[in-house]
């Protein structure tokens, strides 16, 4: 007869640690059950295991380069479980709400993660414990504590606006905006410094202080004001003609977009994620 995984795991364990009572508290057994095991794993074997000497055990020298054995085999039924666990458990990725709608969602259906793994999006901009999720997508200029980075792109804006908006003004210069509602964000001092003329008096701003560039750019595209939105997130509504951009400068960095995996994870699942991120990025096009 074939003796069970069990009895070899309880087997193992009173080698390693030298005593049968040191054994029962270390699988939570009592230690008249762990002696009941080895004296039926002794009779299913045909050999004896221990040398009783006193109240001490000592396992037999063939006991020895069993337990060895079973050791190495119950290490690869964990190691090979770690891996199946790893391959089906979902990549937990968490991304900003405009970058997950106006730029993953469009390409994540032509990821194939390892092993077949789902992909599972935690909508957010705070940054989270780096136990609670595999890549995170943040906005920053690098240098997180704990970990590892690759940087995607950077944040880039100008102004953009509903054509109808143009049909009685026209927008050809900085100076133009005057004309114009402009959408709060907090980068437009930074955007005309970035267009080397100063930020010209008598701005009007639209009372609504949108939380999202994505309820600025709707607002945008529903003609309540110019939006400083991004022209690679947005491109689509460039496309479409939904939007235009007619001023040629565009404020990029200094912040950037980065892929963010705890540092010296070596899992393949999220650099693997990361590298495709990475190409998908050289993909797009440049505004």
């Amino acid at each position: 007869m074939r003796p069970s995984v069990e009895s070899l795991r309880i087997f193992e364990m009173c080698v390693r640690v030298g005593s049968f009572a040191a054994a029962a508290d270390r699988l939570a057994l009592t230690p008249a059950a762990v002696s009941l095991r080895i004296r039926t794993l002794e009779a299913e074997l045909g050999q004896d295991l221990f040398t009783r000497v006193s109240r001490r055990v000592v396992p037999t020298p063939a006991a020895m380069t069993l337990a060895s054995q079973v050791r190495r085999a119950l290490d690869g039924v964990n190691d090979a479980l770690n891996e199946f666990h790893a391959a089906v458990a979902p990549l937990r990725v968490t991304v900003p709400a405009t970058f997950a709608s106006r730029w993953l969602a469009p390409r994540l259906s032509g990821y194939r993660a390892p092993g077949g793994a789902a992909i599972e999006l935690d909508i957010s901009s705070d940054l989270r414990d780096p136990n609670a999720f595999d890549v995170a997508i943040r906005t920053g200029r690098g240098g997180w504590d704990q970990l590892d980075e690759y940087p995607l792109m950077p944040l880039d804006v100008t102004p953009m606006v509903a054509p109808r908006l143009l049909v009685s003004q026209t927008l050809a210069a900085p100076e133009d905006l005057t004309k114009f509602d402009l959408l709060p964000h907090p980068d437009w001092g930074k955007w005309f410094a970035r267009t080397e003329r100063p930020m010209p008096s008598g701005l009007r701003f639209a009372a609504v202080d949108y939380s999202l560039f994505e309820l600025i750019a709707n607002a945008a595209v529903a003609g309540e004001g110019v939006g400083l939105l991004s022209p690679t997130l947005f491109r689509p509504l460039l496309d479409d003609g939904l939007l235009v951009a007619p001023l040629p400068t565009v404020l990029k960095g200094p912040d950037w977009y980065f892929a963010l995996i705890q540092e010296g994870d070596q899992r393949p699942a999220p650099r693997d994620f990361c590298g495709w991120l990475l190409e998908q990025m050289r993909q797009t096009p440049v505004p």
